[in-house]
């Protein structure tokens, strides 16, 4: 509407939790309030998914496109065949150029669910494209020059690991980190890098980069670490990292771990994590006790709808209520499922090794102690004897349905195979 002035998307990136470190906070806010901003985010393919802390950088990225500036998605093709010190105790493994290339083409296609690339209105790029042609000589002549070793040291990720040792190799990461922060001044205008609070650093040092050789200010801007209320740190799942790909958690799983966050987090992980307005968010989070619950099912939807698709998320919905719901249980379709012959049911498998085998449990011990503990429940029955068998008489409508603890299910689908004949 005219007449209204529109909101500083500064101010809506405070409200949402985004904003922790800014190099110099008046400065960016007059350049976002009155030029189209052209900004980065970096994301090294070190594995086949992207996970939960980048989902928070990549909503970073949406809310500030959607703003009217333009963001640029860096694969780092090139960076992650040094391999990021940040937040590690020990080297990272040098990982093959070809797994390198698979995992960045897998990242290319997830951050597309997140931004608009269509007309000019973001870029995807690969440092690899320029990284990987560098004259070593040349790059120590031209860039290594303005880095001073006492400075990087001041870091907390170089102090960090100069007590449990740092490679040459290493060391050379916040170097080309920064050199990705001029070429892409350079070559697309970039003033302003993101990332998470562990990449201050590194970012900083780009843009000390910039103004040394350009004689240009351009900006850092970190957000906070995903922590829960209780300060723990947020983003596992009960089999790991709470990755993005369906093939690694599935979007049941998915779902059910935002329906399951304390009812304390609701709050923050909508504002972070959804587009909804601060003014719906209030809403929803208003409710208390029993009624908190609907709002972390919108939570679920909302967040698993983004990142697997609307149709995911309802199949997900749906197979929780069956799951959870009282009563006869409706369409499990979504709960995370693994075919067995039926033959090798009908003789019996251990319920330790069942669970360990459905993935519910990582380990015979976690098997023990969730059965001995009343966890383990087959069908609808409570298994407490960590020696009881379970056969394909468990299965209803071919399905054994396992669950452990309140939360989290698995379904065994017994395949056709030598089943019995009824007998009289």
């Amino acid at each position: 509407m005219r007449g209204v002035p529109r909101r500083p998307v500064f101010d809506t990136l405070k409200e949402r939790g985004f904003v922790s470190q800014c190099s110099n906070e008046e400065g960016l806010r007059k350049l976002l309030d009155t030029e189209q901003v052209t900004f980065y985010i970096g994301f090294d393919p070190t594995a086949e998914s992207l996970h939960i802390g980048h989902l928070q950088q990549l909503m970073f990225m949406a809310h500030l496109q959607r703003a009217g500036h333009r963001p640029i998605a860096l694969v780092g093709g090139g960076t992650t065949r040094i391999g990021d010190p940040t937040g590690r105790t020990e080297s990272r493994k040098i990982m093959p150029v070809e797994a390198i290339a698979a995992n960045a083409g897998l990242f290319r296609k997830q951050i597309s669910r997140f931004l608009d690339f269509s007309e000019g209105k973001a870029l995807m790029l690969d440092n690899a494209e320029w990284l990987g042609p560098l004259n070593y000589i040349e790059f120590l002549r031209d860039i290594g020059v303005h880095f001073s070793v006492n400075r990087m040291l001041s870091f907390e990720t170089y102090k960090m690991r100069l007590e449990t040792g740092l490679s040459f190799i290493e060391f050379n990461y916040q170097i080309l980190q920064s050199y990705d922060y001029l070429v892409l001044f350079r070559r697309h205008g970039c003033r302003l890098q993101m990332g998470g609070d562990d990449q201050w650093g590194n970012i900083v040092a780009g843009m000390d980069l910039i103004r040394r050789v350009e004689g240009v200010e351009a900006f850092a801007l970190t957000s906070p670490l995903i922590t829960r209320s209780d300060g723990k740190k947020m983003g596992k799942s009960e089999g790991g990292a709470l990755f993005l790909a369906p093939h690694l958690v599935s979007p049941y799983e998915f779902y059910q771990f935002w329906v399951n966050v304390p009812d304390a987090d609701v709050r923050q992980f909508f504002l972070r994590f959804t587009f909804l307005t601060a003014e719906e968010v209030t809403a929803l989070c208003s409710a208390k006790d029993e009624k908190i619950n609907d709002a972390k099912r919108r939570l679920a939807h909302e967040i698993t709808a983004l990142v697997h698709g609307v149709d995911a998320a309802k199949e997900a919905a749906d197979a929780s209520r069956a799951a959870f719901e009282a009563g006869e249980p409706g369409d499990l379709s979504g709960v995370p499922s693994r075919e067995m012959p039926r033959s090798e049911m009908e003789k019996g498998m251990g319920v330790v090794d069942l669970f360990v085998r459905s993935g519910l449990c990582a380990t015979k011990s976690d098997a023990r102690r969730l059965i001995t503990q009343g966890g383990a429940y087959v069908g609808r029955k409570n298994v407490t004897d960590i020696e009881t068998k379970i056969s394909s008489e468990a299965a209803e409508n071919g399905v054994i349905l396992l669950r452990a603890g309140k939360k989290r299910y698995f379904r065994i689908i017994l395949s056709p195979g030598n089943e019995k004949a009824e007998r009289d």
